[in-house]
Order: C-alpha cells, then structure tokens, then sequence
C-alpha cells in the first residue's frame, strides 16, 4: 500500500520509554502501599495518564485526589524524559525519509500533549510531526480506532494509505480491525507478545533498520485470521471451537466440520469438501447459512483441509489481506491422514499455521512465515519439535535441554519430549520449516 501520511505512537514507539513508564507508574504505586502494582500497571496500560490516576485514586483509595496524583506522576515522568529515555536507533532517518518524500506525519498518543512535545523537543524529533492528539481528548483509549480515525481526518488520507505504527499489542489491533496498515515496533525488554504483533500486524519491525519507504510498498494492509474447521473422527470441544471463531475473521467448514461449527453454535462463513462425511441434516444447515459454498468431486486431488485452506487464502487475496491460519479438529484419526495433515500445513508455512485441538497447541515456524513461538507461562509443559523440511534449524530456550541452532532432519525423533522450564521459554526455526508441539505434562 502505498503511504501517504503516517500516524506514530510516542512512548515504545518513538522513544525507548516504556521501562521508564513502568518504572514511573510502579513506583509511584508502591510509594502509596500498592502491594501488586506491577499487576494493576499492566492491566490498566491502555487507559491515559489522566484516566490511570483517576482509576488509582478512585478505586485504590490512594493520593489526596486524581490531580494530585496526577501532578506527581507527571513531574516524575517528564524529568525522566529528560535523564533516561532515549529515540530508537535509526528512528530520526526513517523520519527524514518520510519528511522528503511528503508525507505528512501526526503523533496520537496515551500521554497528554504537552508532555509529548517536550519529550520530543528533547530529544530535536518535535519538528517532524504536524500534531500531537492525546487519546484522552478523542473519546475512548487505543483499544477503539476513535483516535487513529480522528488523526486520519486530520491528514486528509484514507486508511489504505495511512499507516500507524506502534508499540502496544491493543493499539495494533484496533488500528488494524478499523482499516489502517500497521507497523508493530517490537523490542527485546519491553515484554510485549511477538505471536499476538505478528498475527495482527502489516509488518513486525524489530529495529527501524528495517524500515523504509520501498519495504513499505506492497505490503497488505491488513492481516486476515482464518479458522478452518476439519472433520476429524475426534472432534474438538463446542466450547474451543466457538472460542476460536471468535477470535478469527473467517470460518470455513471443511465437509464434517461444519457439524462441529453447527454444535458450537457457529455459523460458517464459508462450507466446502466433497461433502460425503458430513450428515444430511448439517450439509442443508451449511448450505442455507454459510455465506459460501464450494463444493467438489469425491474423487480429487486435494484433501478438504488442502480444499478449505485454499478457499482460505482466496478469501485473504479478495480482501487484500495477509493470511494467518488457524486449524482445529484436523488431529486424530487414520495415521495416513494425520501425517497427510502436516504435509498440508508445512506448504502453507507462509500463513503461520497454528493448530489447536482440546489437548494441546501446534505451531509451524519457519523463514516465511512467523519465525518463533515465545511459551509465556507455560513452565512444566512439553514441547515436542519436529522438522517438516530437511534439513531445519532450531533453537530452543527456557528448556530443560536447549538447543542453539541446532540441525534436525526430517520427522527427526530427538526434538520429542523436551518441558518446559522458564515463564519466557522461546522456540525459534532459523531455517526451514518446523512444528511445535505444547501439551501438559
């Protein structure tokens, strides 16, 4: 797509100062007995700094009032601006890039205005932006689109062609659900979830290195998340299966899987298959309610998953989107079929795979798709690797055996059984194609 004004966030964005944030609003906390802060800091990250202490106050009983605490977490914050936060390496280039092919650039941000400009002018980065829009005056916070939705009116752009980079998982989500292509800024300290910026976002950008206005061209706009639901002989839970739908854009029944969808009270957006597994009774539901219906000779090459995943990514291409793909009730049954799956998913690595069935989670990783699974608090489960090309390369932390780029062959055995020992265990494919495995001990 190609980028015609840019919205930035300030703070993990901009500036590497989202540490100082958690330290600032922490202590100020602590300072009032907060036993738990750092809990109450992260669950209410996405409200602006007006509404955090007005929550503190209100609902903690702590500072004599909101404005009072208010004044003290911002003298503490904007000090700090100035004595230990610091622009992103190569931030300032990206910006003059921007600034001498015209495209005007605006800062929405959680942090009131005033603040934010000084915090830029600090830092000689406040004379590439047009305006600073404090979320707080908009309406809602950045898990609604209000504020990017009003920078866009300001720019004069439409969303296909303005693009909003950010740090925090809830603002990439809204800004992505409300049109707009998105750049996730991830660092290595400030502990936000790759798969979640990876699942959502036009582009993860690990470094502003990585940025440019040619790597920009091009790029989806957005992220479909498709959940192909498969006939297996033993079915995932209703209870998963809904869940999972909520969490995707499309559905897509694959023959048997639609009675799966129909008992989860599910309607798919799409039904396709051979049709010769799924009852009569299902296969008039599907065909009465989904919005699309494919359907396909018993005898064919492609199995329904390969079929249904296909539909998949015509449904991404026809939207302009990147696909991600989620599979459930696709475990289990003749070994043939099950290893059949694997063939199926390892050719559609570029979608990132994740399969979930009731007993346990499967990733593919590989250099074309998502790269690494980070197991956030998930010590004492297993974790099984095996490589889905030949050769493949992996390293494995927060294990009780680690690997460090270590080689595997095909359907390797010595990936098998590994746990799980450390809350920020990482799984990571250098080269080729590989599946995860997570499943309680």
């Amino acid at each position: 797509m190609p980028i015609q004004a840019a919205i930035f966030d300030c703070d993990g964005t901009l500036l590497d100062s989202m540490p100082m944030w958690t330290d600032s609003c922490v202590g100020l906390l602590r300072r009032y007995g907060v036993t738990d802060a750092k809990r109450v800091f992260y669950e209410h990250e996405s409200l602006d700094m007006f509404a955090k202490c007005q929550w503190y106050h209100q609902n903690l009983g702590i500072g004599q009032s909101s404005e009072a605490l208010y004044q003290e977490l911002w003298a503490t914050v904007e000090a700090a601006y100035g004595s230990v936060v610091r622009p992103y390496a190569g931030c300032e280039r990206f910006l003059r890039e921007l600034r001498r092919a015209d495209v005007p650039c605006v800062i929405v941000s959680s942090t009131p205005p005033e603040l934010v400009r000084a915090a830029l002018r600090m830092h000689a980065l406040d004379t590439y932006f047009n305006d600073v829009i404090f979320a707080g005056d908009v309406g809602r916070g950045k898990e609604y689109p209000d504020c990017y939705l009003h920078a866009a009116k300001l720019l004069g752009t439409a969303r296909e062609h303005t693009w909003v980079f950010e740090d925090a998982p809830f603002g990439v989500r809204s800004a992505v659900r409300a049109g707009f292509p998105t750049v996730a800024i991830l660092n290595d300290h400030d502990g936000r979830d790759p798969e979640f910026l990876e699942r959502w976002a036009t582009l993860v950008a690990r470094s502003y290195d990585e940025l440019s206005m040619d790597k920009l061209k091009g790029l989806h706009a957005h992220v479909l998340t498709a959940l192909v639901v498969a006939g297996s002989p033993e079915p995932s839970s209703p209870a998963l299966v809904a869940r999972l739908a909520r969490e995707c854009d499309y559905v897509v029944a694959a023959d048997k899987g639609a009675e799966v969808l129909r008992a989860a009270g599910v309607v798919p957006d799409a039904f396709c298959g051979d049709e010769d597994s799924v009852d009569k009774e299902t296969r008039a539901w599907a065909h009465r309610t989904a919005n699309r219906t494919d359907r396909h000779p018993t005898e064919k090459d492609d199995t329904d998953l390969g079929l249904a995943i296909a539909l998949a990514r015509t449904r991404a291409e026809e939207t302009g989107c990147a696909l991600r793909l989620n599979v459930t009730c696709a475990a289990g049954g003749r070994p043939d079929h099950a290893l059949g799956v694997w063939g199926v998913l390892a050719r559609n690595a570029d979608a990132a795979p994740l399969m979930v069935e009731d007993g346990f989670e499967a990733r593919v990783l590989s250099t074309v798709g998502v790269d690494s699974w980070r197991l956030e608090c998930a010590a004492g489960k297993t974790v099984s690797v095996l490589a889905l090309s030949d050769p493949a390369y992996v390293t494995e932390r927060g294990m009780r055996w680690e690997l460090e780029n270590e080689r595997l062959r095909l359907l390797d055995d010595r990936g098998v059984s590994n746990y799980v020992t450390a809350d920020d265990a990482l799984v990571r494919c250098n080269d080729g194609v590989i599946v995860v495995f997570a499943m309680d001990e």
